[in-house]
């Protein structure tokens, strides 16, 4: 099973509402345009990040503003407020049915679960401790170094 794409259109928002926040309007189609999606997209994933109390948004404004400090957002943040992983189910899938009368298959659960189970929590422990502002500030780095490189 894959996380899917609303996270990193979620840190690619919030990324781009830091790296933009001199312009007048860092609205949906101005982020659509930078990530490569539709708009529609970029309205659902910033709804959900409004209900997270990561970004602020307001009818008829200039868009999409972040409510907190980039180093109080963790990729965890992003990844529980798109709703990266049904929390009932987890990252991992497991097929339903496996065989009992096969010993490979009355077994798998009980030698898979838990290392799937650790990690998922390794991953998840490794997204709380890394911040927007990580992930900006080597955005912003790696701008820099594109722009030294055009210059040489």
């Amino acid at each position: 099973m894959q996380i899917g794409s609303k996270f990193t259109v979620g840190v690619h928002i919030i990324t781009a509402i830091d790296y933009f926040k001199e312009l007048d309007r860092v609205n949906s189609e101005f982020l659509a345009g930078s990530i490569g999606v539709n708009p529609v997209i970029v309205r659902t994933v910033i709804s959900q990040l409004r209900e997270a109390g990561i970004v602020q948004t307001q009818r008829g404004s200039s868009g999409a503003v972040l409510a907190k400090r980039l180093d109080e957002i963790t990729l965890y943040d992003i990844y529980t407020a798109v709703g990266s992983v049904d929390t009932e189910e987890g990252l991992f899938h497991f097929h339903e049915q496996p065989n009992p009368d096969c010993p490979v298959g009355r077994n798998i659960h009980k030698v898979l679960d838990q290392r799937l189970i650790d990690a998922q929590r390794a991953m998840e422990e490794k997204l709380r401790y890394t911040t927007l502002a990580d992930i900006v500030d080597d955005t912003k780095q790696a701008v820099q170094n594109e722009s030294n490189k055009e210059k040489e």
